[in-house]
């Protein structure tokens, strides 16, 4: 857990630049990310397969992450 952390990191120091929030719906498996709160999107782009960009009036202000523990869990795999 701690070496994912550390693989983590740049990323989240790249985002600290301003207020992030992070929520999981274990049910769906979908992770939210949001840079405002409340988001109220007017606007989703599927980034891929996985990903939406949330955007209101043209800024982005979070992202939704499709089947996030399946990624998750390709992803430490290749760590390991």
């Amino acid at each position: 857990m701690i070496e994912a952390m550390y693989t983590v990191v740049p990323n989240m120091l790249t985002l600290a630049k301003k207020p992030v929030w992070f929520d999981y719906d274990q049910g769906a498996d979908v992770l939210y990310v949001s840079f405002r709160r409340p988001q109220e999107a007017t606007e989703t782009i599927p980034v891929d397969d996985h990903v939406l960009r949330r955007e209101r009036e043209g800024e982005l202000v979070g992202f939704t992450i499709l089947h996030a523990s399946r990624i998750a869990s390709r992803r430490q795999s290749k760590v390991s």
